[in-house]
């Protein structure tokens, strides 16, 4: 009897271990581990005395197997066949063009699809932005340091394309250098509106927006905080929670546009928005020329900015507040993640090495309606943009232009990739105004 009953009942014991041991997530595979354990430990003690105990085996069996049925039922895990290769395969329609449709492939997704970072980030939460939003032009996103090394396979294809070339065996460079820098793109102010550099930085340990914990990202909020409240002399200033700002406090950073606002579906769909407002802030000097925004994309936006085209003075005072921000970090135990492959870890891999974006409100109405405009930014390696941000259009010629690399190039060498294009973007304005034709590039 014991035989008859214990040899379909064990085969359904083994396809729950087997379902328990496979390549699934991990939450499964643990789940699906202890399941087999409790069953071959029942199964070897039933059979310790087959004849004093051949009696009630059928029925402790059928009352182990029920068990394992609920749990695996209070799981979430779901008996059936296994699912087709690149049957989870998301869509992508015809017109988009993002650097994730074009390198996630079907055999990369198979690759990838059923790994977890250590902090739980998966590659399903890594592609959703731009599954979302095929009109993005990247679509990526990391929700922690890790997710670079679990996900390689896809993210390097994407660092490639969109830096220039950059290869997983590349080294990154740092230099902040301020007497390196040289020029000024509009000495006599007719063109520059107002310069801006920021860098973002994340605290290694911690997850970055797109796939932080709410007590990581409160973690986060107090660390710095608490740092940017010892501030001295020109840097010295006051942080605005984001949930606890009076109305005034609001209207006035509205009218300063430093308010950053949750609008954005990329960044929505890519889960940095969870639990808005909490957690986020703004921080800002009594000159209001350095800025710390705290739990946007990046854990930090460390920022710089001032009317005008004097760009060293205002990477000057970004190089000061960056030794501050970092100081503040380490006095707190923690450190910024970092590593000589890319640099400084962001969320999106676009700014991924420096961080660093140095950008220009310039007056462009005769270049920005030139059929070369795009493809002299391109050359020079400057990304223009509307002039309240990402995505947005401009407004009576102003563009914002900045240096579209991020990685494997120093500081240093960005702030002068951006002064020299806009210099001379700022003598094809000249040219075209004068009925002349543009400089040659």
């Amino acid at each position: 009897m014991f035989s008859r009953v214990a040899r379909p009942a064990s085969a359904a014991f083994r396809s729950a271990a087997q379902r328990g041991f496979s390549s699934g997530p991990r939450q499964t595979r643990s789940y699906g581990t202890v399941a087999a354990a409790v069953v071959a430990g029942a199964v070897g003690a039933a059979c310790l005395n087959v004849a004093a105990m051949e009696d009630t085996t059928y029925s402790l069996l059928l009352d182990i197997h029920e068990r394992v049925k609920k749990i695996e039922k209070n799981l979430g895990i779901k008996p059936g066949k296994k699912e087709a290769y690149g049957a989870g395969f998301p869509s992508f329609n015809e017109k988009g063009k993002s650097l994730l449709k074009k390198y996630l492939t079907i055999d990369v997704y198979e690759q990838l699809k059923d790994k977890v970072t250590p902090n739980g980030f998966t590659l399903e939460r890594a592609i959703q932005s731009g599954v979302d939003n095929q009109d993005s032009g990247v679509g990526l996103y990391a929700g922690d340091e890790d997710a670079y090394t679990v996900f390689a396979p896809l993210f390097d294809a994407v660092i490639e394309d969109y830096h220039g070339g950059y290869k997983p065996t590349d080294k990154h460079v740092s230099d902040m250098d301020v007497s390196k820098v040289h020029g000024n793109p509009d000495p006599t102010g007719e063109y520059v509106v107002s310069t801006r550099i920021r860098v973002g930085r994340n605290i290694r340990g911690l997850g970055l927006p797109p796939g932080t914990t709410r007590s990581q990202r409160r973690e986060v909020e107090r660390v710095v905080t608490k740092g940017l409240s010892t501030f001295t002399g020109d840097l010295k200033g006051k942080y605005y929670p984001l949930g606890k700002m009076t109305e005034a406090e609001r209207k006035q950073l509205v009218e300063d546009h430093f308010l950053f606002k949750k609008g954005d579906r990329f960044l929505e769909s890519a889960g940095a928005n969870r639990d808005w407002p909490e957690g986020r802030g703004i921080f800002h000097n009594e000159a209001k020329s350095f800025l710390v925004w705290v739990n946007e994309e990046d854990q930090m936006r460390i920022i710089s900015m001032q009317p005008g085209g004097n760009v060293k003075e205002v990477f000057e005072r970004l190089a000061r507040g960056i030794n501050a921000v970092e100081g503040v970090v380490k006095t707190s135990g923690y450190e910024f993640s970092y590593n000589d492959h890319l640099g400084f870890i962001h969320s999106c891999p676009t700014n991924c090495g420096t961080g660093m974006r140095a950008s220009v409100h310039v007056k462009l109405p005769n270049v920005s309606k030139h059929a070369n405009f795009h493809a002299w930014c391109d050359k020079l390696r400057l990304q223009p943009r509307g002039i309240h941000g990402e995505h947005s259009e401009t407004e009576g010629g102003v563009y914002d232009i900045s240096n579209k690399e991020r990685l494997g190039k120093s500081e240093v060498e960005l702030v002068q990739t951006m002064i020299d294009g806009v210099t001379f973007l700022i003598n094809a304005e000249k040219a075209l105004a004068a009925g002349k034709q543009p400089p040659a590039l």
